[in-house]
């Protein structure tokens, strides 16, 4: 029977509005949080800075004070480091010699840069034009009082942590671990820790690659192994994955043929099939099943299908499971810089590198076509999509361009 594919979107819009997020969380040290997602909003309890301080070494002045004497010799009557302030009143025709984040002392607005000013004994001149409150970080300027921090279902970066360091936070509430089986089908594969294989068997990639896709501190992998082309095993294993997790993940047979099991199996564990078949290439047969709340993906067994679907299907799914709300990939328009001719009625993603040539940017196709060629994701900076109802791309087309995390910063 003909099944009409859905569309990448329409499947993501399907399955976000179908899941419902885990509500358990736990307190942990921020020092701790890197990739984990925060449950409530955040706000800084105090301003950030709390006092205004110098943003350079140099020294702090009242801006009028030289105003109609720019040459005035202006006597330095202290210093202020950063832990250290200056708790005298700076008046007219005074100086402090300042340092970067040292507290402002009363009396002054202005600070210049030591290389701009002259030195002479316990005096300084001003060698350049003075605008007033210039090298003065106002209270409040990173982080007012009542101010977000972190948002609720951020998943927390580096920078986050920083922040909540820095607004005086030592520990933050977040969503517990999402639990993902993973495990690949075929009756052909063995485990590449394995010596022995036989004519005709070859090395799990699938697995392998998935649970280092997934490999996130928002989650928590279980490598489940490797079923064989058996209704009945692939069933009892949907059933064993699902008792220890909230996602499960099998590779291999989600297409319609005699030794493709998964919809079957899906049936036996009273699972309901809510995708089947996705409007792109690679990775058109693959099914997606609901059990209560837990999600089983039924991903093609061609490793590049397996790798596309996962990046841009079941993780943003994940991250909405595991509490997060920053879904979509980051997506680039770039320049094609080569011809390609399609089909209509599937979006297809190729493998693709960024060339910069004379101060330009474009796409480049890279590797061998072919959804099992796992080379052609090794060298790619990441993935180009042309659009379902494209028949051809010539040079110059904006694209879509998604970065894999390995080409960022």
């Amino acid at each position: 029977m003909f099944v009409k594919p859905t569309k990448l979107e329409d499947a993501k819009k399907k399955l976000i509005e179908t899941i419902s997020l885990k509500n358990e969380t736990v307190k942990i040290p921020i020092v701790n949080s890197l990739d984990r997602v925060n449950c409530s909003t955040i706000k800084s309890e105090i301003n950030l800075p709390s006092t205004t301080n110098s943003a350079v070494d140099g020294y702090g002045i009242l801006h009028k004070t030289i105003v109609s004497n720019p040459q005035l010799k202006l006597k330095v009557v202290g210093i202020a480091k950063a832990g250290h302030p200056y708790n005298k009143i700076i008046h007219p025709n005074e100086a402090i010699e300042i340092y970067t984040g040292a507290v402002t002392p009363k009396g002054i607005d202005t600070v210049i840069m030591h290389e701009h000013c002259e030195r002479i004994g316990n005096q300084v001149i001003i060698r350049e034009h003075v605008t007033k409150n210039q090298n003065i970080r106002p209270i409040g300027e990173n982080l007012k009082k009542d101010e977000i921090v972190v948002n609720k279902g951020k998943i927390i970066n580096s920078a986050d942590i920083g922040q909540l360091a820095a607004s005086g936070n030592t520990e933050i509430e977040v969503y517990d671990k999402i639990k993902v089986s993973v495990i690949s089908t075929g009756d052909e594969l063995v485990n590449s820790i394995s010596k022995e294989r036989l004519n005709g068997q070859i090395y799990d990639a699938n697995r392998p690659m998935l649970l280092s896709l997934l490999n996130s501190n928002y989650l928590e992998t279980i490598d489940m192994g490797i079923v064989k082309d058996k209704r009945k095993d692939l069933a009892n294993k949907y059933d064993e994955c699902l008792s220890k997790s909230d996602v499960v993940i099998s590779s291999g047979g989600a297409s319609d043929g005699i030794e493709d099991h998964t919809q079957n199996a899906l049936k036996d564990i009273g699972a309901k099939c809510i995708v089947w078949q996705l409007a792109i290439k690679p990775g058109k047969p693959m099914a997606i099943g609901l059990l209560g709340k837990k999600i089983i993906f039924c991903l093609p067994g061609n490793p590049v299908a397996a790798f596309v679907c996962t990046k841009l299907l079941i993780k943003p799914l994940i991250i909405k499971l595991a509490g997060g709300v920053n879904l979509n990939p980051l997506r680039i328009k770039l320049p094609s810089g080569f011809v390609h001719n399609k089909k209509t009625g599937r979006a297809e993603y190729l493998r693709a590198k960024i060339i910069n040539e004379d101060a330009k940017s474009f796409i480049m196709l890279h590797g061998r076509k072919g959804a099992g060629v796992i080379s052609s994701l090794t060298g790619a900076d990441g993935i180009v999509e042309i659009p379902m109802e494209y028949e051809s791309v010539v040079k110059g087309d904006l694209l879509n361009f998604f970065q894999f995390d390995h080409r960022g910063l």
